[in-house]
């Protein structure tokens, strides 16, 4: 177990002094430690707080208490596994309740970059989500330029394939809409203070968190709306190789066709046909065929139909 007091920075004490130290404290603690300790921090909780059941980001507010859950896509893989931990607030302090080294680390990254004039449970809230979606801004921005690199690839090459990368992105684009929407949520919840936990002049903070994660939001909309643009570009590349292809058929088709009838014309080998005895019949319906294919042929170029 963990334990820090919100002072002008976390201060680490040990369990014993967050009772009566006057500021609001921090706990970390696992899910076996919670079910040995829980009635020591003195929450009404009517609810049972277990890790291994969380499939969302959400707060509930109890009686006397703020319960919720953390159901984040590890930014380094999105569509894998995520990291889950619960939490339980009051106007004392916070309890933090996971069984992996997640949350500790942003508690620790809060505590090694962050000093403040004015320490309050709401700042370290704020610094403690901030923390959470702090390099989302340079990860979709990365999704951009991957975007950008397969949209050249498109325009550029020849699509033997449909770019699997499209796929990938949109399934990591839903997860994070998803997540965006439960972050903006659990902010409205935290500034709507039902319980009167936080201080009004404060409620700012959660406010700034919200309207940030709105913005990463539009963000995500805008990128889904590039991969949708970016599927019906390569739907179109696909039409237009299959129209170079149609139109090369055509042209053989139809420079071959007179050449067909000519074909046709002299294999009937009529008794009386008079060009059967002719000793130049043979090269000059070839000189002709030539002549036929070299007229079509510039006849289509002139058209741009080549």
């Amino acid at each position: 177990m963990k334990c820090y007091l919100i002072n002008n920075t976390l201060t680490d004490c040990a369990p014993e002094e967050i009772r009566g130290a006057g500021v609001p404290y921090v706990v970390i603690l696992n899910s076996a430690e919670w079910k040995q300790q829980s009635e020591s921090f003195d929450m009404l909780i009517d609810m049972e707080l277990d890790t291994a059941d969380v499939r969302e980001t959400k707060a509930v507010v109890n009686y006397d208490s703020l319960t919720g859950s953390f159901f984040i896509p590890d930014r380094s893989d999105i569509t894998g596994k995520r990291h889950a931990f619960v939490f339980a607030l009051d106007e004392k302090g916070i309890v933090l309740i996971d069984d992996t080294p997640y949350a500790e680390g942003l508690v620790l990254q809060v505590q090694r970059t962050k000093k403040w004039k004015i320490p309050t449970m709401e700042r370290f809230l704020y610094d403690f989500l901030e923390q959470i979606i702090g390099k989302d801004l340079s990860l979709l921005e990365s999704m951009e330029n991957r975007l950008n690199r397969t949209e050249e690839m498109i325009l550029e090459t020849d699509l033997d394939a449909y770019p699997t990368e499209l796929n990938d992105i949109r399934g990591e684009l839903l997860d994070l809409r998803v997540h965006y929407e439960q972050m903006i949520d659990l902010g409205q919840e935290l500034e709507e203070n039902e319980n009167g936990f936080f201080k009004a002049e404060n409620l700012r903070f959660f406010r700034l968190f919200t309207e940030r994660v709105m913005r990463l939001q539009e963000s995500v909309s805008s990128l889904r709306e590039y991969v949708v643009q970016l599927r019906d570009l390569v739907q179109s590349q696909t039409e237009i190789r299959q129209n170079q292809i149609m139109s090369v058929l055509t042209v053989v088709t139809s420079v071959f066709m007179p050449l067909t009838l000519i074909v046709g014309w002299y294999g009937m080998n009529f008794r009386y046909m008079p060009e059967l005895d002719e000793p130049m019949a043979y090269p000059l319906v070839i000189l002709v065929s030539v002549i036929i294919v070299v007229l079509c042929l510039w006849w289509f170029k002139k058209k741009k139909w080549l």
